[in-house]
């Protein structure tokens, strides 16, 4: 007999995947950046994509992607204690997005696309809003502060594209509580639900 996961097991199992996919991709986006694009003076990061679409998948969970994400940040750019401080407290305020999720639904988020567009834009700028904060807390002049906002535009094209994408396959935008529901519905032999 098959043994069924639970619904934690599979939360867990789910959520360490997207932790995995958001450590490689931007420990690989830390370094390229550090080490080709060093003169340049913008940034991109992988962060508000993968803590978007988890964001979608389990609600407030998406905070442990938030922060671990600003974690590696820090981690590959050899930061000091107050980057780990600025980028991974900072990245918190993403979680200002929850709200949309309830008030406008995953549904309409997943198939609408301007909903997705702003969706995806406002989990950054909570981001960097929220590094903004932290920075100005710990010291930093507020025009010094709007650095964290004006360096990190091509993050909005990069997260609201990696999001619009992720909302055209099945599942990977989806409640995930509502996709076990949906993949789990008996069928009858001519493949409709019964």
């Amino acid at each position: 007999m098959e043994r069924q996961r639970t619904l934690g097991a599979y939360r867990a199992i789910d959520l360490s995947m997207f932790a995995l996919i958001l450590i490689v991709f931007e420990s690989l986006i830390v370094h390229a950046s550090n080490v080709w694009f060093s003169a340049e003076a913008w940034s991109v990061s992988s962060v508000a994509a993968v803590t978007a679409i988890v964001m979608i998948r389990w609600g407030p969970w998406g905070a442990l992607h938030a922060m671990l994400g600003g974690i590696v940040f820090a981690l590959c750019s050899h930061g000091t204690l107050r980057q780990f401080a600025i980028y991974g407290l900072g990245n918190l305020l993403c979680l200002t997005a929850l709200p949309l999720i309830r008030r406008w639904g995953w549904e309409r988020i997943r198939n609408v696309s301007w909903m997705n567009l702003l969706y995806s834009a406002l989990v950054l700028l909570g981001m960097q809003a929220g590094r903004g904060l932290v920075s100005i807390l710990l010291g930093t002049a507020p025009v010094i502060a709007l650095g964290f906002i004006t360096t990190d535009v091509l993050s909005y094209v990069f997260t609201m594209l990696i999001v619009w994408i992720a909302s055209r396959m099945d599942g990977m935008l989806e409640d995930q509580k509502h996709y076990l529901a949906r993949v789990n519905e008996p069928r009858d032999p001519e493949g409709g639900v019964r």
